[in-house]
């Protein structure tokens, strides 16, 4: 039965000195770290932790979000450790485990998961609808020219080819394309 902590921050210049001594406070006789980003699921110290854990280990983190991309994702690597028997406690939550309280505390966990998706859902659809005001709104992704640059490429184009143009300024002839005829159509619109 091994207290196994695990501290991770997100950047090579953010230090782990802090939560390495909170879970040695918490009783953590072997502690593993990384300095890894938490939106992705390749951590290796993580994923090395996972194989050590064993039934009737604890898992030790600071708070959730230290191995969990989200409360969602933090729910189902917990209930894969439940059914191994690995217990689960989160300083800043408490101990999540195959108890009447670790099940409830999932419960709540699992509630917030759901209102953290609904949360991110209607600031998408917030900011939507902000950006949908604005008279220069744009589905998709930010372009990768500005408007100077191709105005700047159609008027290469009056006296080179598509070829040269590309290789000059680095914008592709499909692009090139595109744009010569949203320029004709605005004209075109306009008279």
């Amino acid at each position: 039965m091994t207290r196994y902590g695990y501290a991770r921050v997100s950047g090579t210049s953010q230090d782990l000195t802090e939560q390495i001594a909170r879970l040695q406070d918490a009783g953590c006789t072997d502690i593993l770290s990384e300095k890894h980003t938490g939106t992705k699921k390749d951590r290796p110290e993580f994923q090395r932790l996972l194989s050590l854990l064993t039934e009737g280990d604890t898992l030790v983190v600071t708070k959730l979000d230290r191995f969990a991309r989200s409360a969602e994702d933090g729910i189902t690597i917990i209930k894969a450790l439940i059914r191994r028997g690995v217990s689960v406690h989160i300083l800043n939550m408490g101990v999540v485990e195959d108890t009447a309280t670790g099940r409830l505390l999932l419960t709540i966990l699992s509630g917030f998961a759901e209102f953290e998706r609904d949360m991110i859902v209607e600031r998408l659809a917030e900011g939507k609808a902000q950006a949908k005001l604005k008279d220069d709104y744009r589905e998709g992704r930010k372009p990768t020219y500005s408007k100077k640059q191709l105005d700047h490429a159609m008027t290469l184009l009056e006296t080179n080819s598509y070829t040269e143009v590309e290789r000059m300024t680095g914008i592709s002839k499909a692009t090139l394309t595109r744009y010569k005829r949203k320029v004709k159509l605005k004209e075109i619109e306009k008279a």
